[in-house]
């Protein structure tokens, strides 16, 4: 056989003896699935990092694409011109999105990517997410019948909501329009005024995005690989010496370390292509946000898709590699080494409740705008994230005291060596709960800043849970018709209207209320003949929220008694400085998506109807749902941490767990690895959870307190859940493996 062959051969053999003795090592089991685990959330990780440049350069081009091109100058009579006006809408307690109302000039004239035909007047096209969103609300029959709805191409992504609106009576020169000749930067100057969607002012950043799917996937992975290398090292370390001691160089103990890690990468790699390739072919809607991820977006990258698995395994194995072949510290002797007491642990965990209530209590100290206020906060939430781990451990170590004592009152073999491992080594329990812990309180302080600037959403809020429904206002866009209101009014079930206009700053400095006098007996105030000067903060609380959410700061109240036609002619040349509002004088609800359908056949553009504050709540949505990204990201970060330091602990514990195999044959059973495993990775995890959960909610108290809070006992329930059940897996797991480590243990002068 020539040199080549030689080598060749001897390489093979080494692949075979490193996989061979991978499958066969202590912990063998649990580090070929760490790596596989390791290997597959790093692919992902990669691969989310390629998805989230994807959509955002495929969303622009889109949106450049439909992106109307003015002229220089009014071109009403072209024929290939398109009268053109950018509107909005909303749904019941959802983002605001656009409504763009077109009329062309003529038949042929450009269409606006994603439409394949003008709507007829009267009619209106809508993306699909708009149509399955607003089902309930009959949203096809809104802006008049439906035409069809916008293809793919017209979109940004697949879950937008757009709907292109042709008025019955077209647009006139007298409203404020604007004129189109054509669409994207091939047709000429684009105006990015015109542009339908507010995704951009709604979106925020790709770096921002980036570093969060950095700081919560691809940190935590990092740090499974970290741990997955490491797993089992005690007796790899021991073979790399014997190989060395035999003659071996260190590209024979990198070959053997690469046949014992290559399976595990390559299976991990291939999953992870395998759910890259997935999101390449076909469009997948993400859990919990329901944002739809498009595949047309991420075809374009799919080579770097295709790259982030592959990148993945080089990694893992590139690690696996180098972890084995890096040089270990040796001990200076060969007596075995002490076990510490570990006697800073209580000392350092009754530092942790002050610390808590340095971080709630301590910025009452300070002025609301003072720097000290914001600093004594996060010194607090730093002493709390270094000092909880110790307090958990010491908890743990305390628990374990409680179990001894309990097992020799008992005989119960398995309670007692379980409360002795735990209370010997509260620095093992410190380490497992130190990751999830932190993660929790900066999850936790993520989703509260999330929330820290929707004071007027949660005023808004409190509005409709007070009032409900049951009065609303009616916002036309410019002066309409006396007769086009009078038709509403009309048409509107609740039958009672009012018109709260605002000072004219010269004779009159106060707000005025026009009704009729149903309408103001409706809302507990008098109907006098002559013009009447309330000084007193209403009672109806219609009518009160109604003031509190017009800007004037003088509660001073005027009344005046108007008829049907003189309150329909006022409401119809009023600015859009007054409020029109309806209501039933029962006070039940109204329907605003009833009110709505009727505000587009009488009015040619719709009408803005909603309730007092209403438009503050649907400002609002955008924020709300970037915290569910944050939420998700943070859930799969602190599912990758605890999995982290659950195999960990357990390849630790099946270390030490070969001491307690014959404890098999004096027990009589095997409970006593059911009961050490729970102990060493069940109690911990579950209690850092727990803790982490109650704690990191606790110290964002202090910054929702001014905002919208999007810390819910949903949230608590489920980060805490996820600690739970992963806990539970590897509990179970570690007790499998220590058992049947047990059962093949035979006596040999142990």
């Amino acid at each position: 056989m020539t040199p080549v062959g030689d080598i060749l051969k001897l390489a093979r053999r080494l692949l075979v003896i490193g996989r061979v003795a991978g499958r066969r090592a202590e912990a063998g089991g649990v580090r070929f699935a760490a790596l596989l685990l390791a290997t597959l959330v790093l692919a992902l990780s990669l691969g989310s990092l390629v998805a989230v440049h994807a959509v955002y350069v495929g969303k622009e081009e889109r949106r450049t694409a439909r992106t109307p091109v003015a002229p220089d100058r009014a071109l009403e009579q072209a024929a290939n011109a398109t009268a053109w006006l950018v509107g909005s809408d909303s749904l019941d307690g959802e983002r605001r999105f656009s409504v763009v109302y077109l009329a062309p000039n003529k038949g042929d004239a450009p269409l606006p990517p994603g439409l394949d035909r003008w709507p007829g007047p009267g009619q209106a096209a809508l993306s699909p997410a708009l149509r399955k969103a607003g089902a309930g609300e009959d949203i096809d029959h809104r802006y008049g019948q439906l035409a069809g709805t916008i293809g793919e191409q017209g979109l940004d992504e697949p879950s937008e909501w757009l709907a292109y609106v042709r008025p019955r009576d077209g647009l006139s020169a007298q409203r404020p329009t604007d004129v189109v000749t054509g669409f994207g930067p091939t047709a000429g100057h684009v105006s990015a005024a015109l542009e339908p969607g507010s995704g951009r002012l709604d979106d925020k950043p790709e770096s921002m995005f980036q570093a969060a799917v950095i700081g919560m996937l691809v940190l935590p992975a990092v740090a499974l690989l970290v741990v997955a290398v490491r797993t089992g090292a005690h007796a790899r370390d021991g073979r790399t010496v014997l190989i060395a001691a035999l003659g071996g160089r260190r590209l024979d103990r990198a070959l053997v370390a690469t046949g014992e890690a290559v399976l595990p990468a390559v299976l991990g790699g291939i999953v992870g292509a395998a759910a890259m390739a997935s999101a390449v072919l076909h469009d997948i809607r993400i859990p919990y946000t329901d944002y739809i991820l498009s595949s047309s977006h991420l075809r374009h990258y799919g080579w770097a898709a295709v790259l982030a698995p592959l990148t993945a395994f080089l990694i893992t194995l590139t690690t696996a590699v180098v972890a084995d072949l890096a040089p270990r510290r040796r001990a200076s002797a060969n007596r075995p080494r002490g076990t510490s007491t570990h006697t800073w642990l209580p000392r350092l965990a009754v530092l942790c409740p002050i610390a808590i209530i340095l971080a709630v209590r301590g910025p009452d100290l300070f002025t609301p705008d003072s720097v000290s206020r914001t600093l004594t906060s996060w010194a607090g939430i730093a002493g709390t994230i270094l000092t909880l781990p110790a307090a958990i451990a010491t908890i743990i170590a305390k628990a374990g005291n409680l179990l001894t004592r309990r097992g020799r009152a008992h005989d119960l073999p398995g309670t007692l060596i379980a409360g002795r491992r735990t209370s010997t080594h509260p620095g093992a329990t410190a380490r497992l709960v130190t990751g999830v812990s932190i993660a929790l309180i900066v999850l936790m302080q993520a989703i509260a800043w999330q929330g820290l600037f929707g004071a007027q959403t949660t005023a808004a809020r409190q509005t409709l849970d007070r009032i409900g429904r049951s009065v609303v206002t009616v916002g036309t866009h410019g002066r309409v018709p006396a007769s086009a209101m009078a038709e509403f009014f009309a048409g509107a079930p609740a039958k009672e209207a009012v018109l709260l206009t605002p000072p004219d700053g010269k004779q009159n400095t106060y707000l005025t209320l026009y009704g009729d006098c149903v309408a103001l007996t409706a809302l507990h105030l008098p109907c006098p003949a002559r013009e009447t000067r309330i000084d007193r903060f209403p009672e109806d609380p219609r009518l009160r929220e109604l003031i509190r959410w017009t800007p004037h700061m003088d509660p001073t109240l005027l009344i005046r008694r108007a008829d049907a036609r003189t309150l329909t002619e006022r409401a119809a040349s009023s600015s859009n400085s007054a409020t029109v509002a309806v209501l039933r004088p029962d006070g039940g609800p109204l329907s605003v998506p009833a009110l709505k359908r009727l505000s587009y056949e009488t009015f040619p553009r719709g009408a803005t109807i909603s309730a007092p504050g209403e438009d503050q709540l649907t400002a609002g949505v955008p924020n709300r749902d970037q915290g569910r990204w944050s939420v998700l990201l943070g859930m799969a970060g602190i599912a990758v941490l605890a999995t982290t330091a659950g195999i960990s602990t357990m390849a630790e514990f099946l270390r030490q767990g070969r001491a307690l195999a014959p404890l098999s044959v004096l027990t009589g059973g095997l409970r006593v690895f059911r009961t050490s495993a729970a102990w060493s990775v069940l109690g911990p995890l579950a209690l850092a959870g727990t803790a982490g959960s109650a704690v990191g909610a606790v110290l964002a108290a202090p910054v929702t307190v001014s905002g919208e809070s999007y810390i819910t006992g949903w949230l608590l329930l489920s980060t805490t859940g996820v600690v739970l059940v992963i806990s539970v897996l590897l509990w179970g797991w570690a007790s499998h493996v220590a058992i049947r480590q047990a059962q093949t243990w035979r006596p040999s002068g142990d």
